[in-house]
């Protein structure tokens, strides 16, 4: 893996906040762990033929996941509602480049299938598909946000 890669990896993992990534490419492996609020980090790269590699240091320091804000409440799709999240790390999109009409707004409808926005991570632009049929309740995020894995991002109903 191109150590490149790997560095863009650390800065995604300090901009979001994100305790934890592991990318997969191929048969090769990255996982990074941030190991102290100081910003320190563990990298472990995996060959194919290896089951495990032992950590460096407990991962009891090490929180799950990054708490959320607490001015924030995670929105929460209602009965009838289909709440999309975010595949991945990265930086959200609303539109296929500057200056071009969005993929959707509120109150459009939306087929399954259907791409919603733009997710960038490492320089790959990812193409986030709707998983229902429906009408765009809510877009949660603004254009050129970071977004974290599993972060909500539309509600469709």
């Amino acid at each position: 893996m191109d150590i490149r890669k790997i560095k863009k990896l650390i800065e995604l993992l300090e901009e979001s906040g994100v305790a934890e990534i592991e990318i997969k490419e191929g048969e090769e492996s990255v996982r990074i762990a941030r190991q102290s609020p100081t910003g320190m980090h563990t990298v472990q790269m995996m060959a194919p033929n290896y089951q495990a590699v032992p950590a460096m240091a407990p991962q009891a320091a090490a929180p799950a996941a990054a708490p959320a804000p607490a001015g924030k409440a995670q929105p929460a799709a209602a009965a009838g509602e289909h709440l999309v999240t975010a595949p991945m790390v990265g930086t959200y999109y609303s539109s296929p480049s500057p200056g071009a009409k969005q993929f959707i707004e509120i109150g459009d409808s939306v087929e399954a299938g259907q791409v919603l926005c733009i997710i960038e991570a490492m320089k790959m632009m990812n193409q986030i598909e709707s998983e229902v049929s429906g009408s765009v309740r809510a877009i949660l995020v603004k254009n050129g946000e970071p977004v974290e894995f599993g972060q909500p991002l539309f509600i469709i109903e």
